[in-house]
């Protein structure tokens, strides 16, 4: 896994190089569309969140999560005229996922696939397969899978006609090579986490995909009760189960309209006498947080992509730690299939 983290710059290149003169292909896929429907599971719907937060604060369109067992299990008929289907599989080998996106053809959607691996299934099924370059990932807990996932999607939102600068998405790999040249100390965070059996983990808006994402994570390697929310849900009950015992993680970019949010919810949990400790943000985070751990400087649109990083290397630290193999989880493979 942590091999994977550091191969992340280089699959991020390769990914954007090949995928962002294709652009125009998800324009005219998509040009009698209004609507785009996302479909995946586990670490890909979590990319699919980006996507969705993406496409409509910067591209003007309704995105939404589908809910493949619709398709699967319900069988039910819709009118998909109009839509943009695209699913996201790392394998391109999940059952569920290229029957939901023939369903979705079937019921009149355009179709983009979104996979690692070429001749796969779901790239056969889709009229557009974007493929990432992620390289064969070996570990259980997908990394480098998910940051070109995301990249895969800041095209098709271009694509889309997003108000989104192509040359900043050229520089990002720069941006997280230079974090992962000097990674951050996650000893001190790891060694407070260490006694901990749950912990919080939250964001909003574009960032939100990043926290369910190494909430994801720290389930997967490290076998903690995490849970990833909304800082908007989180405020809606939830925070009732942060304490000394359960601390908080927060992701931010280091400016946006949601920052101001996650420093306002970092010191109402510190106040509280619980610890909170930060992904990214400014310096008014770290101010407001029980230790911070610093994060690639990307623009909000691009922050996700940045703010997983140190995630995945607390991750893979904190596993270790715990005499855990962050590769082999146990009861995991790397493709799962639903019924």
């Amino acid at each position: 896994m942590r091999a994977e983290i550091a191969e992340q710059p280089a699959a991020l290149r390769a990914t954007i190089e090949d995928l962002l003169p294709r652009a125009g292909e998800a324009t005219a896929l998509a040009r009698d569309t209004g609507q785009v429907l996302l479909i995946a599971r586990g670490t890909s719907d979590n990319a699919a969140v980006y996507g969705s937060y993406l496409i409509q604060a910067y591209g003007g369109r309704l995105a939404t999560l589908a809910a493949p067992s619709v398709a699967t299990v319900y069988r039910s008929q819709m009118d998909l005229s109009g839509v943009l289907a695209v699913a996201l599989s790392q394998s391109g080998r999940t059952e569920e996922i290229v029957e939901t996106l023939a369903w979705a053809a079937d019921c009149g959607a355009r179709t983009l696939a979104i996979t690692n691996e070429a001749g796969s299934p779901l790239a056969e099924a889709a009229e557009v397969a974007y493929l990432t370059h992620a390289g064969t990932e070996r570990a259980v807990p997908a990394t480098k899978t998910f940051t070109t996932q995301l990249a895969a999607l800041a095209v098709v939102a271009i694509g889309l006609g997003a108000n989104l600068d192509p040359g900043e998405l050229r520089r990002a790999p720069d941006e997280i090579e230079a974090t992962l040249a000097a990674p951050p100390d996650t000893g001190p965070v790891v060694s407070e986490l260490a006694p901990d059996s749950g912990v919080v983990v939250s964001g909003r808006g574009l960032a939100y995909a990043a926290a369910l994402e190494l909430a994801l994570k720290l389930k997967e390697t490290c076998y903690l009760h995490a849970m990833g929310l909304s800082y908007a849900d989180l405020l809606h009950g939830p925070i009732a189960v942060i304490d000394a015992q359960t601390p908080a993680i927060l992701l931010a970019p280091s400016s946006g309209p949601t920052l101001d949010g996650t420093v306002a919810l970092a010191r109402r949990v510190t106040e509280a006498g619980a610890r909170a400790y930060g992904i990214g943000g400014n310096e008014r985070l770290a101010a407001a947080c029980t230790a911070t751990l610093p994060a690639p400087q990307l623009p909000e649109w691009l922050a996700p992509m940045g703010l997983i990083v140190p995630g995945q290397l607390l991750a893979e630290a904190l596993a270790s730690r715990l005499g855990l193999d962050p590769d082999h989880p146990r009861g995991l493979s790397k493709v799962t299939q639903t019924a």
